[in-house]
C-alpha cells in the first residue's frame, strides 16, 4: 500500500520555541549560579539525561572530535567529567588542552555551551569517584582499552570475566591507573533560550583573568 503520510524532508523540519524567555534581568553575577540554577531546573523536570554534554577536543593536527560524555560535578572552579587516559579524547587534550562543552535540553528549548581549559583532577578524587560507581561500571572501566580497536565482542566480555575473577574478593576495585577525572576551567560560558521566529535570546560570560570577574554580553540569535 502507498503512503499517504510520506515524511517530510529534513529541510522542511522545525519547531517554534515558545516556553521561556531570557532578560539581562535574569542574569547572575557568575555564570556558574546560572547553570546550577539551569541543570537543578532540568534534573527537577526529570528529563531523560540531564547532565549529558557534547565534549568537542581538537587533535596536534587541528582535527576536530566530538562525543557524548556525563557531567560528574560543577563547582567554581569549573565542570567535572571521567573518563579512560588512553583514549583518544584524552589524547586530544594531552596534546591541546582546550575544549568546548554543549549541554541541550531541548524540552527546555535551552542550551549551554562553554569553553575553557582543561586538565586532569588529583589521583586521590578520581579513585574516591571510581569506587563509588557500581562495580559492573567499574570491571567495564578495567576491561575496555577505549577507542582501540577490537575483534569482536566476545573480547569485552572475555576480558569482563577475567578482571572479575580477579577482583572476585575485592569490593570496591582499585582506580586504574589509566582511568580518571578533568576539569574543565571556564573563560567563556554561553547561556541559549529559545524563542519564537528564531529570535533566540542568547548571553555570553568571559572571564577576565585580571580582575576575576565576569564580563556579560547579548549576542544576535
Amino acid at each position: 500500500m502507498e503512503n499517504t503520510n510520506p515524511v517530510p524532508p529534513i529541510s522542511e523540519h522545525r519547531k517554534n520555541y515558545h516556553l521561556h524567555t531570557l532578560d539581562i534581568s535574569d542574569l547572575t553575577k557568575d555564570p556558574i549560579v546560572l547553570f546550577e540554577n539551569w541543570m537543578t531546573y532540568a534534573l527537577e523536570s526529570e528529563l531523560a539525561e540531564p547532565t549529558a554534554m557534547t565534549l568537542a577536543t581538537v587533535n596536534a593536527e587541528g582535527k576536530p572530535s566530538a562525543r557524548i560524555v556525563l557531567l560528574k560535578g560543577v563547582s567554581s572552579e569549573g565542570f567535572e567529567f571521567y573518563t579512560n587516559y588512553q583514549s583518544r579524547k584524552a589524547k586530544d587534550m594531552e596534546m591541546v588542552p582546550f575544549v568546548s562543552l554543549v549541554f541541550f535540553w531541548k524540552e527546555l528549548e535551552r542550551q549551554v555551551r562553554v569553553e575553557g581549559r582543561v586538565e586532569k583532577i588529583p589521583f586521590e578524587k578520581s579513585q574516591t569517584y571510581f569506587q563509588s560507581r557500581p562495580r559492573g561500571s567499574q570491571i567495564g572501566a578495567w576491561a575496555s582499552p577505549q577507542s582501540e580497536v577490537i575483534p569482536d565482542r566476545q573480547m569485552l566480555e572475555e576480558a569482563s570475566t577475567a578482571i572479575s575473577q580477579q577482583f572476585e574478593n575485592v569490593d570496591p576495585l582499585p582506580c586504574p591507573e589509566h582511568w580518571g577525572g578533568y576539569l574543565v576551567q571556564p573563560f567563556a560560558i554561553e547561556f541559549w533560550q529559545g524563542r519564537s521566529d528564531r529570535l533566540h535570546d542568547r548571553f555570553r560570560y568571559i572571564r577576565n583573568e585580571k580582575e576575576a570577574n565576569w564580563s556579560t554580553d547579548r549576542l544576535a540569535p
